[in-house]
């Protein structure tokens, strides 16, 4: 099976296509460019130089959520365009669940963590069982404080990763009793080939979609959709 992976969540912009087990191509980008200058350059890169036929895709497999909102937006058009014109499923795979896959082979818990502004992250929990990726708590948007409680209360060594380690580093280091570490640079952000991989694994439990009905899962309302509702509530008062 042949997956096509996609992820523009966060700040990195990624494309990948995994066939099986084996990665033919990733192209990876973490600069400051907009998601929609760089990924269809990028999977026509892929496309050159692997001297892929698109058509022979089985599944595009997505970063669907949480994230930045923008991002989240480019990578769900650009999977659904691409879906409708091959004529090919999507499979949504949680952002945070693509991160933690980058750390399949390593023992006890993973904690993925974005940063999602205003003191909050998007974090989840998980840990790996003969090679399968176990949801201990799942993603969720929380203060950074109540996800460090979260994981004392598990009394287990953790593993972080993502930009909310960047921004949360004296908490951490303040507050988490458990045993941890922070993943490598090569390891600690998003990886389209992550999102494939699970695509494939995904695909063989039945979870694909129409590329029509696809959506991405922004997890909790956008800034504008807050001040909206802020200001409405102000109007009622």
């Amino acid at each position: 099976m042949k997956a096509l992976g996609i992820d523009s969540s966060g700040m990195v912009a990624s494309v990948a296509v995994v066939e099986d087990d084996q990665l033919l191509a990733e192209y990876t980008v973490n600069y400051k460019k907009t998601h929609s200058q760089t990924l269809l350059p990028m999977l026509d890169e892929i496309v050159k130089m692997t001297e892929l036929d698109l058509s022979t895709i089985d599944v595009i497999a997505v970063s669907a959520g949480p994230g930045s909102f923008t991002g989240l937006r480019i990578g769900s058009a650009t999977a659904k365009g691409l879906g409708l014109a091959l004529d090919k499923p999507i499979i949504s795979v949680p952002t945070l669940e693509g991160m933690a896959m980058n750390l399949s082979l390593c023992e006890g818990l993973i904690c993925p963590m974005m940063d999602a502004r205003r003191n909050q992250v998007y974090a989840g929990i998980y840990r790996f069982e003969d090679g399968s990726l176990v949801v201990v708590e799942d993603q969720m948007a929380v203060p950074a404080s109540e996800m460090v409680e979260k994981l004392n209360g598990y009394q287990q060594p953790v593993i972080l990763l993502g930009d909310g380690c960047d921004v949360n580093k004296a908490l951490f280091t303040e507050g988490l009793k458990v045993p941890y570490k922070i993943a490598p640079s090569n390891l600690n952000r998003q990886h389209a080939s992550a999102v494939a991989a699970l695509g494939i694994v995904y695909t063989k439990q039945g979870k694909e979609t129409n590329a029509r009905d696809h959506e991405p899962d922004y997890l909790r309302p956008s800034q504008a959709e807050r001040e909206r509702e802020e200001r409405l509530k102000g109007e009622k008062a």
